[in-house]
C-alpha cells in the first residue's frame, strides 16, 4: 500500500495508522514502537509520536502501566459500552438538529445513504462506515452544538473500527434499513417518527453485535 503524505506528516501518520487499526492490519494488542513505525513510513519520529497521542485520545491505542502503547483490544463489553455512548450522543444531536435541517442538508443525507449502499456493494467497509458516520454528522452539525459534535467525533474512529469488524455480519442491515426509513420519515415531515426510528438503529445494532467474535477481556497492565 502506497503512503501518500497529506499537508502534514502528523496527519499522514495519523490517517495511515488509524486505517491500519480499523481494518485490522494492526491487530488488537500489537505494541506500537515509534522508531519502527517511523522507519516503515519513512518519516521522523516526532509526527509518529503525535499521531499515536491522538490515537490514544480516540481510544484506538492504550497505554499500559509500564508505558507500553498497544492497539486497544475490542471486547464485547467495550463494544456495547461504545454503542450505548454513541446512541446518547447521536440521538441527542439528531433531535436537536432536525429542526434546522435545510434542503441542502437533506440532499446530502440522500447522497451519503447512496454512498453507504454503493460502498457496501463494492466491499469497501471503511468508506461505507465513513458515509454512515457522515449521515449522522450532517444532522448533528445542524444542531449548532460544537461540544456535542466534538465528543461525537472522538468516538467515531472506534465506531468505524467496530463497523469494519462486523462487515460480514447482518449488522450492516440495521444501518441501511434504519437510515433509509429515517430519511423517508424526515422527507415526509414526521420528525417524531424519524427520531424514534433513528434511535432504534442503535438498539438493533447492539443486538446484532452480540453475534460477532471479539477479543478476550483486556488484561494488559
Amino acid at each position: 500500500m502506497s503512503f501518500a503524505v497529506p499537508p502534514t506528516r502528523r496527519e499522514a501518520a495519523l490517517r495511515h495508522l488509524r486505517d491500519e487499526i480499523i481494518t485490522g492490519q494492526l491487530k488488537s494488542g500489537t505494541v506500537l514502537k515509534d522508531a519502527e513505525i517511523a522507519a516503515r513510513l519513512s518519516i521522523s519520529i516526532t509526527p509518529v509520536r503525535e499521531a499515536i497521542a491522538q490515537l490514544i485520545a480516540e481510544g484506538l491505542v492504550v497505554v499500559a502501566t509500564n508505558r507500553t502503547r498497544y492497539v486497544a483490544r475490542l471486547t464485547l463489553k467495550s463494544a456495547f459500552d461504545l454503542i450505548d455512548v454513541m446512541c446518547v450522543l447521536a440521538c441527542a444531536g439528531f433531535e436537536w438538529g432536525i429542526p434546522h435541517l435545510t434542503d441542502a442538508d437533506m440532499q446530502q443525507l440522500r447522497l451519503r445513504l447512496e454512498q453507504l449502499v454503493e460502498n457496501l456493494r463494492e466491499g469497501n467497509v471503511t468508506a461505507a462506515a465513513g458515509a454512515g458516520t457522515d449521515f449522522s454528522s450532517i444532522i448533528i452539525l445542524a444542531s449548532g452544538n460544537e461540544e456535542l459534535q466534538a465528543y461525537f467525533d472522538m468516538a467515531v474512529a472506534r465506531t468505524v473500527r467496530l463497523l469494519a469488524l462486523t462487515a460480514e455480519s447482518e449488522s450492516w442491515q440495521a444501518w441501511v434499513a434504519g437510515y433509509t426509513e429515517t430519511l423517508q420519515l424526515l422527507e415526509h415531515g414526521d420528525h417524531a417518527g424519524a427520531i424514534k426510528r433513528y434511535r432504534q438503529i442503535y438498539k438493533d445494532f447492539r443486538a446484532l453485535v452480540g453475534t460477532v467474535p471479539f477479543d478476550e477481556p483486556d488484561s494488559a497492565s
